[in-house]
């Protein structure tokens, strides 16, 4: 049996480094891989899967550069607290997850990923209650059922509320504990292959949840066993009161001082970098994740992603959890970048395109999956999504690019994650969602009730 598919007779946004844009143009899947991209290709076996993208835009699947899953089940609390505010007020109820709660919410969040056109999510999970169980296992299984290519990072706290720091004591872990944790997932779970739709990073939660101790000893662990390193950086002003308190120097210079530049590293957020750190980031290959709509959902200032780019740092786009982003839509993502780089920097601050970029090849450099993933190449990894633009919603939009990212988010007639289909006519072909949505909802009410 063939396991190719022809798209037909889109538009094909490719994100190769020359910016191809191909109307009416085909892509040919074989196994997990593009084999051919343009005309349509000649003599194909018969049972070839063809699909009409007529009206559609084919673009790379979005990657995502950070996420916190578990949150998905408890959306909505602490809408109107400050970044600290809303970390002391939510930590209590997180304390109480499980193997449960955590599948559960995994299952919903990649389920709405999928349908905002994300084919490559991260997850950083750092909270782990000593009687929660196999919590990240229960994420990578969430992701396997709904199909996407999946990096999560084995998170960690070692500074509790009795150390100076903001979790209760009850979700955070020793030093010993962790980095045992650390080197068991890589071992279960890291797979280095090209085509690799299961990658562990190793991910201490921030500055002000984690020893210094930990941040080196992580990041000693992370380079011998040859995986990237994650964590939260540079997010707010009270971030940097906090390192300036303690450290005496900002987020940045501290996190350098113990291991934590290079091209195997990626922060979240990014926003109070000043001009020579975001030179040291570009000296160092050092990454950002941007998340605009978080980063404005928790009032926290304006990440400056035109003088990051111009710089040369790797920039990907992420949602941020859930419980600071409820709706957590990548192609979403890039939009907000864009209105958010031109609300700083004014109207050619940020253009579709380059949001695009962002959102796909931008990700993917940041993971460093940037030779199989991030464009429509021949050769690369059939991660695609076939966007509808045939609605009333965006009918007269000549720019179908200005359509992706400046007009509603359009329906997905399908998506690919390894050569495989996930999403066709904007439903997800792997899981039930509305029996994922009623176990969100009652998984959400028991956590509530747990915190009492």
């Amino acid at each position: 049996m063939s396991r190719m598919t022809l798209i037909e007779n889109a538009y094909v946004v490719t994100v190769d480094p020359e910016g191809r844009e191909l109307p009416t143009a085909s892509v040919l899947i074989d196994g997990t891989r593009i084999v051919a991209v343009g005309d349509p290709p000649g003599a194909l076996p018969a049972d070839v899967t063809r699909i009409d993208g007529t009206g559609c835009v084919l673009t790379p699947g979005l990657i995502n550069t950070h996420h916190h899953l578990y949150q998905w089940v408890t959306r909505g609390l602490a809408a109107d607290h400050t970044l600290f505010q809303w970390l002391t007020t939510l930590y209590p109820i997180w304390a109480g997850i499980d193997e449960t709660a955590v599948r559960t919410a995994a299952l919903g969040g990649l389920t709405s990923l999928a349908l905002s056109g994300c084919t490559t999510t991260t997850d950083h999970h750092y909270v782990f209650p000593a009687e929660g169980g196999d919590l990240l296992g229960a994420e990578i299984d969430a992701a396997a059922t709904v199909g996407l290519r999946f990096h999560p990072t084995r998170g960690s706290m070692d500074l509790s509320e009795k150390d100076g720091g903001l979790p209760p004591d009850s979700v955070v872990q020793s030093i010993d504990e962790i980095l045992t944790a650390s080197a068991d997932a890589v071992a279960r779970w890291h797979d280095t292959s090209p085509d690799a739709m299961l990658r562990i990073a190793l991910a201490p939660c921030s500055p002000f949840s984690v020893t210094t101790d930990l941040l080196r000893e992580s990041a000693g662990l992370a380079r011998e066993l040859g995986v990237r390193m994650h964590t939260h950086l540079a997010e707010s002003l009270d971030e940097n009161t906090y390192c300036d308190e303690h450290f005496g120097c900002t987020p940045l210079q501290y996190m350098e001082s113990v291991g934590w530049v290079g091209d195997d590293v990626w922060f979240a957020h990014g926003i109070e970098f000043d001009d020579d750190e975001i030179g040291r980031l570009a000296a160092t290959s050092t990454g950002v994740a941007h998340c605009p709509t978080s980063n404005a959902r928790l009032g926290n200032r304006i990440c400056r992603t035109r003088d990051l780019i111009d710089a040369g740092v790797p920039v990907g786009l992420g949602v941020d959890g859930a419980a600071s982003n409820e709706s957590c839509r990548m192609l979403e993502e890039a939009h907000q970048a864009v209105l958010m780089a031109r609300a700083r920097g004014g109207p050619t601050a940020l253009t579709t395109r380059t949001a695009i970029e962002l959102a796909t090849v931008g990700g993917a450099r940041v993971l460093g999956r940037e030779a199989d993933t991030g464009s429509i190449e021949v050769g690369k990894l059939a991660d695609l999504v076939l966007w509808d633009l045939t609605s009333v919603a965006h009918s007269g939009i000549e720019d179908p690019v200005a359509a992706l990212v400046l007009g509603a988010i359009p329906p997905i007639a399908g998506s690919w994650v390894n050569g495989r289909p996930v999403v066709a006519g904007n439903q997800v072909l792997t899981v039930d969602a509305d029996e994922v949505a009623a176990d969100v909802a009652a998984e959400h009410r028991r956590l509530i009730a747990k915190a009492g």
